[in-house]
């Protein structure tokens, strides 16, 4: 998957594919067969794999998601991993999941478009607005209800990135800390428990590092497949294992008041 995905990325801007090399670690032959060239020589920078490791981690498969659940059920009816693996790709690319990080950058990238840090007031107005339709990404979970446990190694992730590459006074990244303290400070946030989560953070770091936005989602799949294949072959695995087949309740037509025609 580092393979594909950095090939992909080579690809688009047309240069040459890098091959693995195996005295690297892991996310250092990702960073490096992404981001070097044949002419000259390329070490990985310690702070931006270490961070790409964390990536990595803190993406991984974890429980019935989306995506997980759907290499499950392609897989069950005995299709052959590299489809059941493309059904979790397909799924994942939705901006409700996999692409929630590219949707959070995005946000950042329309505020700072409206007039940057100097707008994030009117911005946050209108997210409390119900009737306003503006909705705040990379914030609040459906599982972490409190915090985001991944979040807290991510946030510190991504200032130990701006800090190497010295991005701090970046105009995206400096209205990301702006609107990271608002949402940490403001009771509105606060009481609804909006609080950053992995996804905030993690589409900043990649674009630090220099990763597409559009790659965003099959970075998150190479972090994920891992834990696809290990639930493929659990279920595979299993003496009980069969064709999945989702339970569904029909409980009739919606109940009609129908009146008969009056005979004429």
């Amino acid at each position: 998957m580092p393979t594909l995905v950095s090939m992909a990325y080579k690809y688009t801007i047309g240069q040459p594919y890098i091959y693995p090399k195996n005295d690297l670690s892991y996310a250092g032959n990702f960073m490096r067969m992404m981001f070097a060239t044949p002419c000259e020589d390329y070490k990985p920078n310690d702070v931006l794999v270490r961070a790409m490791d964390r990536i990595f981690t803190l993406h991984a498969d974890h429980e019935q998601n989306a995506s997980t659940s759907t290499v499950r059920l392609c897989g069950s009816s005995g299709t052959n991993p590299f489809a059941a693996i493309a059904a979790g790709v397909a799924c994942l690319w939705g901006p409700a999941h996999g692409g929630a990080n590219e949707a959070a950058l995005n946000m950042l990238g329309d505020i700072q478009k409206q007039g940057g840090v100097a707008r994030i007031g009117e911005f946050v107005n209108k997210v409390k607005d119900k009737n306003s339709g503006v909705k705040l990404m990379g914030f609040g979970h459906r599982v972490y209800k409190n915090y985001d446990p991944r979040a807290k190694l991510m946030r510190e992730t991504c200032h130990e990135v701006l800090s190497e590459l010295g991005l701090q006074n970046d105009p995206l990244f400096e209205l990301a800390m702006k609107l990271e303290k608002i949402a940490l400070e403001d009771e509105y946030f606060v009481a609804r428990k909006l609080y950053p989560n992995v996804d905030f953070y993690s589409g900043i770091v990649q674009r630090a590092i220099g990763i597409p936005v559009p790659l965003f989602t099959a970075i998150f799949a190479l972090a994920r497949t891992v834990g696809w294949i290990a639930q493929l072959n659990e279920m595979i695995g299993d003496p009980e294992y069969k064709i999945g087949r989702p339970r569904q309740l029909f409980v009739g037509a919606t109940p009609r008041d129908v009146k008969p025609i009056a005979q004429r």
